[in-house]
């Protein structure tokens, strides 16, 4: 009983963190009511979890995916998305959009432009790469790279780097404009070291210094731009495995949209530009907790395999 009412008091006071940082948002100029969050990749995983995350911090969210409508045997749609997020403090609108073709990418602040007015955060969390992991019977991913598929090279690519770049080159202009804005690059540590497979790590690279650099030509705008890595998070496709994997120190996707929620909320967020902060330990640094009451221990570079 100990135990079940101290996750209760953590969740409570994780959420009263959350209101407060929301508050101070509006406070600080961070996020206008006109303005809000695009979330890229929000139907399923950490996308998903990042909107719902934003939702709950009263932050008003443009989630773009490819699916938009429920689909008997697809998992996730952005209708459900926006469902769960506006049953929490926030408000949710649906954006189809296919980040690997760039005319899509055009239509889609098309359609937020008007409507939303300004875009104060954008959470380039779209990945692709994680198509037929099996190829003729056999799991490609842990392959060495003249054995990798070509396509998946396009692939992360195309809907991970070249998407980041593109969403932000678009959404820039209105941040300086109003001297603030807050750009997220999803990252992971494959980044710093080689955990998974070359075009995996290749891309994660690309895409930290893809934040380094835009950081060095954000500065003096009011605008902050950082990677932001996840720890082992819960996402559809790691539950699928759960009874395989050790869970422990794991993380729900929410408790990523609470991190970007938490940054966003810092009047001091420009000192992180540039940088690869790590969800969990922000979780520290800020006081939030993940959904379930927890806190998940920071994993250090060199912990990791």
């Amino acid at each position: 009983m100990a135990v079940y009412g101290e996750v209760r008091l953590r969740k409570v006071e994780s959420l009263a963190v959350l209101v407060l940082l929301a508050v101070a948002a509006h406070a600080d100029g961070v996020a206008e009511p006109t303005e809000v969050a695009l979330v890229t990749g929000a139907i399923r995983g950490v996308g998903k979890g990042v909107d719902l995350g934003l939702a709950e911090a009263g932050v008003t969210v443009c989630a773009a995916a490819r699916t938009l409508a429920d689909t008997e045997g697809v998992v996730g749609s952005l209708e459900e998305n926006v469902r769960e997020a506006r049953a929490l403090v926030g408000d949710c609108r649906a954006v189809c959009c296919d980040v690997s073709d760039e005319c899509s990418i055009d239509s889609m602040f098309e359609q937020v432009g008007p409507e939303c007015e300004a875009i104060g955060i954008l959470v380039n969390s779209a990945w692709g790469g994680y198509e037929s992991m099996v190829e003729n019977g056999e799991f490609t991913w842990p392959k060495p790279f003249w054995e990798q598929p070509s396509w998946r090279w396009k692939a992360m690519f195309e809907a991970g780097v070249r998407s980041d770049f593109l969403c932000a080159r678009l959404a820039v202009p209105g941040m300086i404009e109003r001297g603030r804005g807050l750009i997220v690059n999803v990252s992971f540590w494959a980044a710093q070291r080689p955990i998974a497979n070359v075009i995996y790590g290749a891309a994660k690279y690309a895409t930290d210094r893809l934040t380094t650099e835009m950081a060095l030509e954000f500065e003096g705008t009011g605008g902050t731009v950082v990677s932001l890595y996840p720890g082992l998070v819960r996402t559809e496709k790691v539950m699928e495995a759960a009874e395989f994997l050790d869970l422990s120190n794991s993380e729900s996707p929410q408790f990523m949209g609470r991190a970007v929620a938490a940054l966003a909320a810092d009047p001091d967020r420009q000192s992180k530009s540039g940088q690869a902060p790590v969800a969990a330990a922000l979780g520290r640094e800020y006081g939030f907790y993940d959904i379930d009451g927890s806190s998940a221990e920071p994993l250090p570079l060199e912990s990791l395999p």
